[in-house]
């Protein structure tokens, strides 16, 4: 058993308040969620306005499958225009 982990800092250009922007992480989070097979949750900076911090989880018994969907996270938050990409940490667990 193989847990991916991807740790996603980003910054919300748009946000003027603490309500757009969790209104934009909830976009954000429900998007991924609804496209792929991950757990997630703003994990980090919770009150800063124009940072966000995701974390996604997936567990699978490959781990080349596992990069292959937290990559494509990536992606699609940054094809959503909704945030900027400030760093990416990915970790794998083996059990």
């Amino acid at each position: 058993m193989v847990v991916g982990v991807l740790r996603v800092s980003l910054h919300l250009e748009a946000a003027q308040s603490l309500k757009e922007k969790r209104s934009t992480v909830k976009r954000l989070i429900a998007r991924c969620r609804n496209r792929y097979p991950v757990s997630a949750a703003e994990v980090g900076d919770q009150d800063l306005w124009r940072s966000a911090l995701l974390g996604f989880v997936m567990v699978s018994s490959s781990e080349a499958l596992i990069a292959a969907q937290l990559s494509r996270i990536e992606d699609e938050i940054e094809a959503s225009g909704l945030a900027e990409i400030v760093s990416v940490d990915v970790e794998f667990i083996h059990f």
